[in-house]
């Protein structure tokens, strides 16, 4: 929870507030390969992660096509799903041992309406994932795989080391054999 706590700290809010905030997430252990959540359900939480790494994947033509990697300190939902109360097209799979925190879309809503700050907070959170959506969108359309990874390696080197070269190659949008041609280079 001190994680959680430190992610909370810096909004400016009473002490009560936090408190009440935090006292409304609940703990979950996931194990390596457990789902957050599976593609046709309904997502209905946003969670935490404190510790552990969270693939998003989808399955096309047979394959899974990895989407994104969650790290630690970072939320992770089915956005539309939960934003929109549609059943999800993505599965969310923990890729190793985790703990996170969830709070239900009802109890978030409820907290926003109790504290003001938390609906500024929320809005800043989803308008920081959809930009993250649309620039990856955009580096799928405008840079090559060479130009994707070298992105990649700049901005979160610390995937490289904790994530299996399929899923890299996958979000690369290159096979793992083209992956290490790109790496060897």
């Amino acid at each position: 929870m001190e994680a959680l706590f430190t992610y909370f700290k810096d909004l400016g809010l009473s002490e009560p507030d936090k408190q009440a905030i935090l006292s409304t997430f609940q703990p979950k252990v996931l194990e390596k390969g457990d789902h957050f959540i599976q593609e046709n359900q309904y997502c209905k939480q946003l969670a935490f992660v404190e510790n552990g790494l969270f693939q998003y994947y989808l399955l096309s033509d047979g394959m899974e096509r990895t989407t994104y990697i969650a790290t630690e300190n970072n939320f992770v939902t089915s956005l539309v799903s939960f934003l929109k109360g549609v059943p999800s097209r993505e599965n969310i799979r923990a890729l190793s041992d985790a703990r996170i925190w969830t709070i239900t879309r009802i109890q978030l809503q409820q907290l926003m309406q109790d504290i003001p700050a938390l609906k500024d907070f929320y809005i800043g959170l989803m308008e920081w994932q959809i930009g993250c959506i649309d620039n990856s969108r955009f580096d799928l359309i405008t840079l090559n795989a060479e130009q994707r990874y070298q992105k990649l390696l700049n901005e979160e080197p610390e995937l490289l080391q904790r994530i299996p070269l399929q899923y890299l190659a996958s979000i690369l949008g290159v096979t793992p054999r083209h992956l290490s041609r790109i790496r060897g280079k």
